[in-house]
This record gives C-alpha cells, sequence and structure tokens, in this order.
C-alpha cells in the first residue's frame, strides 16, 4: 500500500494504530480520508448503483473492488451488495439474470463486463431452520448446501469470509463503511477470517484456497487464528464437487502469481485435494521444476497481459503424475507408445475424480502431451506434418518449459524456433542438414547363399 494511504488510513484508526481487543462496529470513513474515487469504479458499477438508490434500495460497492481500490489498484470486476431481494433486482434490470442455487444472486449485462449484485446475507445461523422454503441447510460437515437467508447491511458485512473483503462504498455521500476492522487489516497487510475460522471453513473450505489467492495476490500475511486449521481441514476439499474445483484451480494459478500460489498450497497441504496424483508422483521422486518453471511462464503472459490456456496449464500440473505412470508401464513391459496413452488415460481418469477437466480442454492437454514424442522425429516430411497440428503452438512451447526446467538438453526448442522462421527453402535446408547430421546406419552385406553341389 502507497505510504500516503497508510498514513490516512492509520490517522483514521482509534490508538493511531495501536493493537486493541477486536471489536466489531460501525465505521464510516469519510472521502477525505479514502483514496476510494468513482473516476476509479467502472461506468456500469455505477449505473447500477444508481438506479437500485433511485429505486428506493440502499446499493453499496463492496468486497475485492473496494480493497483493490484502497491499495491503489485497479479492479477488474465490480460487485455490488443491496437490500433488494434478488427478483427485486432481476426486475429493475432488462440485461440481467438469476443465477445460482446455493446463494441466489443477480448478474446485470453490460457487454463483456458483468456486474455481479448479491442481496443482504442475514446470519445463518440464527434463522429458522424449520421454515418451509428450507432456505438455509448444512451437510453432516458443517458445509453450507443452501443460505438464502437475507438480511441488513451489518449482518452482510459479518457473513463475508475476510475482513478486508467486508468494506463498502456509498456513491451517495462516498464514504467507506467498515464493520470488521477491515481497514486495520489492509494496514496491516493480513487476512484474517470473520468469525471463528474451523466454523467458516467447515461452512465452506473453499475459503482456505480463497485465503492462499488473496496471501498470493495481495502480498499479505494469513492471521495465525486464520491459517491454524487449514492443514487439519485441507481434506474438506474433497467434499466439494470437483466441477467447482476445476474453477477455483484456475482462480488460483490466472491471477499473475501462480508460482506463489503453489509454495503456499504446498505449504498448507490444500495441493494433495487438488492434484492428488501429482502430489503422489512427487513424494515418490518425480521433481516438480517443470510445474515451477511452467507457472513462472503463466505469471509473465499474464503480466504482459496474454491470454492463458486451461488445457495447458493442467498439461503443466498432471505432467509429474503422466511421467510416474508412463514409467512404472514402460518398467512392466509396455512398448513406449502404449504405455503413453495408457498413462494418459489413466491419469486422466483419477484427476477428473478431484477437479473436473471439460472435454474441450482434456483433448488439447492430450495432444500437447502426444506431440512431446513427434517433436524429436523431424526427418523427411514428418517435420511439415507435426507443424501442421492445431496443437502444435501449444506442443512447442511445453517443450521449451521441459528444457527450461532441465527435464531434458536444450537443442531442439531451438532447433524448431528457427524452423518456424525460416521461409521454405531455409526449411528445406535445415532438414538436409539433419539428414547429414544424423549417424549413417551401417549397411550389412549379405552373405552368398551356398547353393548345393549339383
Amino acid at each position: 500500500m502507497p505510504k500516503r494511504l497508510v498514513d490516512k488510513l492509520r490517522s483514521f484508526m482509534p490508538g493511531n494504530g495501536k493493537k486493541k481487543a477486536r471489536t466489531y462496529q460501525r465505521r464510516e470513513i469519510p472521502r477525505d480520508q479514502h483514496n476510494v474515487s468513482r473516476s476509479v469504479i467502472s461506468e456500469p458499477a455505477k449505473k447500477v448503483l444508481h438506479r437500485l438508490n433511485k429505486s428506493g434500495y440502499e446499493a453499496y460497492l463492496v468486497g475485492g473492488g473496494v480493497r483493490d481500490i484502497l491499495l491503489g489498484g485497479k479492479p477488474k470486476d465490480f460487485d455490488i451488495a443491496t437490500n433488494a431481494t434478488p427478483e427485486e433486482v432481476h426486475d429493475l434490470f432488462r440485461n440481467s439474470r438469476l443465477i445460482g442455487r446455493r446463494f441466489r444472486i443477480v448478474h446485470v449485462v453490460f457487454g463483456r463486463e458483468v456486474i455481479e449484485v448479491t442481496t443482504f446475507r442475514g446470519n445463518a445461523a440464527e434463522a429458522d431452520t424449520d421454515t418451509d422454503d428450507d432456505d438455509r441447510r448444512t451437510s453432516e460437515h458443517g458445509l453450507l448446501l443452501r443460505d438464502n437467508v437475507y438480511g441488513n447491511q451489518e449482518e452482510d458485512a459479518l457473513r463475508r469470509d475476510f475482513t478486508v473483503n467486508a468494506l463498502y462504498y456509498c456513491i451517495r455521500d462516498f464514504t467507506v463503511i467498515d464493520f470488521a476492522n477491515g481497514i486495520e487489516d489492509l494496514r496491516n497487510r493480513q487476512l484474517r477470517l470473520i468469525g471463528d475460522p474451523e466454523t467458516r471453513y467447515r461452512e465452506d473450505p473453499v475459503r482456505m484456497l480463497r485465503a492462499i489467492r488473496f496471501a498470493a495476490k495481495l502480498g499479505f500475511d494469513i492471521e495465525p487464528e486464520t491459517e491454524a486449521p487449514i492443514g487439519e481441514l485441507a481434506p474438506l476439499l474433497t467434499h466439494i464437487p470437483p466441477a467447482r474445483l476445476f474453477d477455483e484451480v484456475l482462480k488460483l494459478f490466472s491471477a499473475g502469481h501462480g508460482e506463489a500460489t503453489y509454495d503456499l498450497l504446498t505449504r498448507y497441504n490444500l495441493l494433495e485435494p487438488l492434484f492428488p496424483e501429482t502430489v503422489r508422483a512427487i513424494e515418490s521422486g518425480e521433481p516438480d521444476e517443470l510445474i515451477r518453471q511452467a507457472l513462472r511462464n503463466t505469471d509473465a503472459r499474464i503480466a504482459q497481459g496474454k491470454s492463458v490456456t486451461p488445457y495447458f496449464l493442467f498439461a503443466a500440473m498432471l505432467w509429474p503424475a503422466l511421467q510416474a505412470e508412463w514409467h512404472r508401464r514402460q518398467d512392466n513391459g509396455d512398448p513406449v507408445q502404449p504405455a503413453l496413452h495408457g498413462a494418459i488415460g489413466k491419469v486422466i481418469g483419477r484427476q477428473v475424480q478431484a477437479t473436473s477437466i471439460p472435454k474441450r480442454f482434456s483433448g488439447p492437454m492430450k495432444e500437447i502431451w502426444e506431440l512431446q514424442m513427434r517433436l524429436p522425429r523431424r526427418q523427411g516430411k514428418r517435420a511439415f506434418a507435426t507443424m501442421t497440428h492445431p496443437r502444435f503452438r501449444a506442443a512447442y512451447d511445453f517443450l521449451l518449459v521441459r528444457e527450461a526446467s532441465g527435464e531434458i538438453e536444450p537443442g531442439l526448442g531451438q532447433w524448431w524456433t528457427e524452423f518456424q522462421q525460416e521461409d521454405e527453402r531455409g526449411q528445406e535446408r535445415m532438414l538436409s542438414q539433419l539428414s547429414t547430421d544424423a549417424p549413417k546406419k551401417r549397411r550389412h552385406r549379405r552373405k552368398p547363399v551356398k547353393r548345393p553341389a549339383q
């Protein structure tokens, strides 16, 4: 956080930043003591806020958008909290859709930008669980299966996960409203769960992954009481639907802090529920340097504003598991090619039990792996055939990652780099050079056939 913002926030804290017993009470920070400006908020978000307010509802910018602006950043997404019900919000905006069963929310769509609008949530623990509509249900492990209990703004704030995400911006009077000492934790650069950590993690184990994602993204420390139960409760992630965990994996590794995220997941035993076969392979001796190199490259691409493909990410994350299974099958006598195909099927089959992988991603992932065997075979017309494969570019990038990680000797990647840059004549020359450099096979003269004497 920039020093001038720290000074502003410190000046607002009681006791000038000295540590005090944490109490939850509403605090309003006036415009001259924070840096949240309407100029940083997207036009669609402002339209939603103004229409809700003009229609007689309370509406606030909330969560990560407020947090990131206070930290001097520019949010990519803007979420809004209101006392209007989802149905009332939906009626106000023709360009909206109601989604979700576990939590009913509204998406208001403006071209490519989607503004997420949620109704203030109430204290679900105090809700009447005998109601006919069954708005709140939990599993035997404490996991919230459904939670559509509505409340006021203060109840909504204390139902949020981390204190730094329980900050509200009012566009009517330009104040920032803090119910959970989030400003103090922002100043101290730490993540703290609101409420009892074990209870909150049991309600939704994905909160453990959110803690890791925010810690890596913001460079914050996880407050000791918040981090204490994570290692023990990590197996609760196996109760989360694989499709939801797939989405969470993409969020974890597509935010530009992939390697830091990987380190934190490993430290808190959260990688195993997401990639169980990968963890077993690494523990049995397979290196993880390729994963780290792929995440470094991914972080660099995101920093440059480039896109990241999920199938490339999963191809890297599952590579140690594939190598272990492939070696095992070859040791059992399977030929190289059939062993690879068998290993691919086995590894993907096991992985989808943890995190689902849609076929539009699993197919290209298989092709990247299979092309690793074709890339060294360049003689004749093979190089041209390989280069026309629709997944060639991704497989070539994967080859470069393998070389950079030290898994294979460098050289092949550079050859393919030059081959793509040459014109047709230059490519033919490179292929001819391959034939010249290749060791010639010794021809064995046939022994003359002895004919029987007549």
